[in-house]
């Protein structure tokens, strides 16, 4: 499957009502994007049913699940739906799948563990319940992991399809296509927020980054990309925040999935950080032409 270069990002595909969410993704599939991504989180609608949604509500845009997490279903559902889901609509769907986030897998009634171990563990549950399965997907589809730190993305290049990062900088793409190498698919997250106001465009991006930045995984890799513990406290610093969140006119928001296309990604999914869908297909209308989706 291809999922194309400019895809969105969006956690009200897996929250808002249905409907709602069934004319945003006809609308952004007009608007020439060729990918759709959802997050899986405590509350959210189950993966595998948010895509059936977005694929249904659409006629060609690819779907992809950014992430399921392991924590929700066993190895064989997964790969099950997910060939389901292949073999219902060929070649529209990825499967991304992560560890998540220990707060979010202990409320489940699961300990956390070794997330790595876990999730090698997993695609290879994954790799020997598929010759079992009743269903086959033609093309095959690919799985795409939630990749931050170095051993996940060897993971990832070893026994997966390629990385899905999130809250990730261009540097931190750089830094995952040295690893990928160059065959597997890189495919990062980049929020965006067309507003040229700094103190108000700065605002916006911290309540957005708020819940993320009291989750250790998404610290322990902005340390590792040379973030201090200043930058990382009071709701991120201004170098923090910039880093994270493209902020400002089109040409400027542009010019931030650009930098990500230099370091190596394949495919760029944006999240406009308006809170409701119609905000956010507002900013991505005009985002568009600029982005070359169109």
């Amino acid at each position: 499957m291809s999922i194309g270069r400019i895809g969105v990002w969006h956690p009200l595909f897996g929250r808002a009502p249905v409907q709602a969410v069934r004319q945003a993704a006809a609308e952004i599939e007009g608007l020439g994007y060729q990918a759709l991504w959802f997050g899986e989180s405590f509350g959210s609608r189950e993966a595998f049913t948010t895509a059936a949604i977005l694929l249904a509500a659409t006629d060609r845009i690819a779907v992809g699940s950014g992430i399921a997490s392991i924590w929700a279903r066993d190895a064989t559902a997964t790969a099950a739906g997910a060939a389901a889901l292949g073999e219902a609509y060929p070649g529209r769907f990825a499967l991304g799948i992560g560890v998540s986030h220990a707060p979010l897998v202990n409320v489940r009634g699961h300990e956390y563990g070794r997330p790595l171990a876990a999730m090698d563990a997993y695609l290879d549950a994954m790799a020997a319940a598929r010759p079992s399965l009743a269903m086959t997907a033609d093309p095959p589809v690919p799985t795409l992991l939630a990749a931050l730190r170095p051993r996940m993305l060897e993971l990832s290049r070893d026994k997966a399809d390629g990385a899905h990062p999130y809250f990730v900088p261009p540097e931190h793409t750089a830094l995952a296509r040295k690893i990928l190498g160059a065959g597997p698919t890189l495919a990062p997250e980049q929020a965006v927020l067309l507003e040229t106001d700094p103190a108000k465009a700065r605002q916006i991006a911290r309540e957005h980054m708020s819940l993320y930045l009291t989750l250790p995984n998404y610290l322990n890799n902005l340390r590792h990309l040379g973030f201090g513990d200043d930058d990382l406290a009071d709701g991120g610093s201004d170098r923090l925040v910039d880093a994270i969140v493209a902020w400002g006119d089109a040409d400027k928001v542009a010019a931030r999935v650009r930098e990500h296309f230099d370091a190596g990604a394949d495919h760029v999914a944006v999240q406009p950080l308006p809170t409701d869908l119609g905000g956010a297909v507002t900013q991505l209308a005009e985002l568009a032409p600029v982005l070359g989706v169109r």
